[in-house]
């Protein structure tokens, strides 16, 4: 295989990172090729599994002596420091390798310049920044849970034509098809944690696994102030065979309390929202009496969000309802969405809209999809991207 220019190279070791997914974390999704002086294919790799060789790593090994003399395109810049793997650096200055070419620096402060400056130090010539935008998108999650110690949150709601998640009777299985449901479990099974009202844990008595598994097995979250969720409920009827995590507040019985975590649910004591300062929004805290709401407030979103970032969750996908969605959405705390669209409509003024809270004054105001990606899945269409504020 030969490559047209330069940024076809990185555009595969792009592609090559992207087969991490799920596998990596909370390591960055990595790719890296050699090539000879006419860009022609010598060998690549990508970062396989947590703990594992690096992207450097697999495609050097393959290239063996060919590399000598060659260029090293890499997405991300190679690590200096000894982690559960020996230096990247090291390895690349080792190869014979004449050049390298970085899609984008590493935030990790172990390593963030550090590598880049060994390269040259080693006498390699260096180029950086090449397809930059689309590394850093690339990696966007691992990222965020570096500069800021939170997980990327990606939002998912199916909902009609008319924008409704449940019927006035609260039925709402199933409104997306089979084939949304399927790609739904996929998203499941490259996730840290699933997070959920227990309004709707309540409502629809979830087990929130991935069917069939993916390369992660997600934590089970249910956002629950009082700790209210049923101790005969699918969620902690599992919860010895796949973690379940209630995060709740001082507002609730310890007698509920000990009985989940008697029955092996974790019990996360959280501030409450209504006597915690909303950091990064602009959001009042809804009134007491607000559907979804009790009299004490809620758990502290963000609070919840910065304990799974310390547990270095990458990932975490939040499945409704729509306080909750709404809640986030307030306080600004969704980064990512996946919308499944269904072609009927329900109507009705009682019918449930997937976010609520206290929304926007005027749409100039609310956030946008960054680049979205649109897929018809059987006739339902899928709407996902990144959220971009106004």
């Amino acid at each position: 295989m030969q490559f047209g220019t330069p940024e076809a190279v990185m555009r595969r070791a792009i592609e090559l990172a992207r087969r991490g997914a799920g596998r990596v974390e909370p390591n960055p999704m990595v790719g890296a090729v050699v090539v000879d002086h006419e860009l022609r294919l010598i060998a690549e790799g990508w970062h396989e599994q947590f703990g594992g060789p690096h992207a450097e790593v697999h495609a050097l090994r393959q290239a063996g002596a060919q590399a000598h003399g060659a260029t090293l395109y890499v997405t991300l810049e190679p690590c200096a420091h000894l982690g559960k793997t020996p230096p990247c650096t090291e390895a690349v200055l080792a190869s014979g390798v004449a050049r390298v070419v970085i899609g984008s620096h590493d935030p990790f402060p172990q390593v963030n310049g550090r590598g880049i400056a060994r390269l040259r130090q080693g006498g390699l010539l260096v180029e950086t920044g090449l397809l930059d935008h689309e590394v850093r998108q690339l990696n966007a999650p691992f990222r965020k849970l570096i500069q800021s110690g939170q997980p990327w949150v990606h939002a998912k709601w199916a909902m009609t034509l008319d924008g409704r998640i449940a019927s006035r009777s609260g039925a709402s299985q199933w409104i997306s098809n089979a084939v949304s449901r399927g790609r739904v479990h996929d998203l499941r099974g490259r996730m840290d944690a699933i997070l959920i009202g227990v309004g709707t844990a309540v409502a629809d008595d979830p087990l929130l696994t991935a069917r069939p598994p993916g390369p992660r097995t997600a934590m089970r979250v249910v956002v629950d102030s009082q700790s209210r969720l049923p101790l005969d409920s699918q969620l902690v009827r599992t919860a010895r065979d796949g973690r379940v995590l209630v995060a709740t507040t001082e507002q609730a019985r310890l007698s509920r309390r000990t009985a989940l975590a008697a029955a092996g649910v974790e019990v996360l004591v959280l501030p409450s929202a209504a006597n915690a300062t909303f950091r990064g929004t602009e959001a009042a805290q809804p009134p007491v009496d607000a559907p979804g709401v009790s009299a004490g407030g809620w758990v502290d979103l963000p609070a919840l969000l910065s304990v799974l970032g310390a547990r270095r969750m990458t990932n975490v996908l939040v499945e409704g309802g729509g306080v909750l969605l709404g809640s986030l959405h307030d306080q600004r705390l969704i980064d990512e969405a996946h919308v499944f669209i269904a072609p009927r409509l329900l109507g009705g003024a009682a019918a449930q809209s997937p976010v609520l809270g206290w929304g926007v004054d005027h749409p100039g105001a609310g956030w946008t999809l960054e680049e979205p990606q649109v897929e018809v899945l059987d006739g339902d269409v899928y709407v996902h991207g990144r959220m971009r504020a106004p």
